[in-house]
């Protein structure tokens, strides 16, 4: 969104989604649709096996990625392995790589990766000292994803002095603690101090579900230049054209992203029900646009051949028409959501 009251042009990053982001739908998503400055990949979890899984590296070799401006995300608590990651990213062409501090998972934050990092901010310090080191000697940049806390939001101010004494490339914020999971409303007051505080630049992510929404958040925080969608975006694929001043979804557009998104899962993935899987997951979001759907998607959500599936897509598209207006249901806990 260009502003008329003085505001700079909105950067729009793309926050991974585990299973539904992957190297096909970045490709897809970056031709039919503009207003997305970054992607990012769902993490990478280096461990000292010193390689990449087959499945890891679909999902990060610049080939598969081709014209997406794609961030690889490391999701470790071990300096050592966060190297290693590095080096083999760097190798492939990368320049900025990004550090997962938000992930709330409770098998992530048992083992201190994502958001388990942020209980122990002198073992917080000490990884950020080793990660830095690494990619110093590796001439890349870094950026940090962080939540606010792991139990609670008093040992932010703390986080903050730590993430001020490193050279990050972006710190990108989601204002709830770990154990909140993606419950309650963002803390705006949180995300408020750490505009006054950092150094950094600093990304919001969180609960940017629709354009009023991003308008809201950027009338109550006019210095923000960048924000990550995630959900939202998923669910409405031209939400950051539209967020750049450009036009809203149309039925046609969201008809052709599932067809070419089934061609081409259709062509690489073996198996009907392989195929299906990725595709229902992907009705959880693009549901939230078509108001009324129902008991077509409850049939679709049904079928077990892709013959079948492509019959119910194609029913419930001719019955259920697009309201650009709406978007990916936030949680329904009260409170202000952006």
């Amino acid at each position: 969104m260009t502003d008329g009251a003085g505001q700079a042009p909105l950067s729009v990053e793309f926050a991974p989604l585990e299973g539904v982001t992957k190297a096909v739908f970045r490709r897809i998503h970056r031709r039919m649709f503009s207003g997305v400055a970054r992607y990012y990949a769902p993490f990478l979890s280096p461990t000292g096996d010193g390689f990449f899984s087959q499945k890891e590296l679909r999902e990060i070799l610049p080939e598969n990625n081709e014209d997406v401006p794609l961030v690889p995300q490391l999701l470790t608590a071990r300096a050592e392995h966060f190297r290693w990651a590095a080096r083999e990213l760097r190798a492939m062409g990368y320049q900025t790589v990004n550090l997962n501090l938000g992930c709330p998972s409770g098998t992530v934050i048992s083992k201190h990766k994502g958001a388990g990092a942020l209980g122990d901010p002198e073992g917080l310090r000490e990884l950020l000292w080793g990660v830095f080191d690494s990619a110093e000697q590796e001439g890349l940049r870094v950026s940090v994803k962080t939540r606010i806390g792991l139990e609670n939001a008093e040992i932010w101010p703390e986080l903050l002095e730590i993430y001020n004494d490193f050279p990050l490339e972006e710190l990108i914020i989601h204002p709830r603690t770990g154990r909140q999971l993606y419950r309650g409303a963002p803390d705006l007051g949180a995300f408020a101090r750490a505009l006054e505080r950092l150094k950094a630049p600093v990304c919001y992510n969180g609960d940017l579900f629709t354009l009023s929404g991003i308008d809201a958040f950027r009338a109550a925080f006019p210095t923000v230049k960048t924000v990550m969608l995630g959900r939202g975006l998923a669910a409405n694929p031209a939400l950051a054209r539209q967020a750049a001043g450009g036009t809203p979804l149309t039925q046609n557009e969201l008809r052709e992203f599932h067809d070419a998104l089934l061609a081409d899962y259709a062509l690489r993935v073996q198996g009907d029900g392989n195929v299906l899987a990725r595709m229902k997951e992907l009705w959880e979001y693009f549901s939230a646009m078509l108001p009324d759907c129902a008991r077509p998607l409850k049939a679709l959500r049904k079928t077990k051949t892709l013959a079948e599936y492509r019959a119910a897509a194609a029913a419930l598209f001719a019955q259920c028409p697009v309201d650009p207006a709406r978007g990916f249901c936030p949680p329904a806990n009260g409170g202000t959501h952006f």
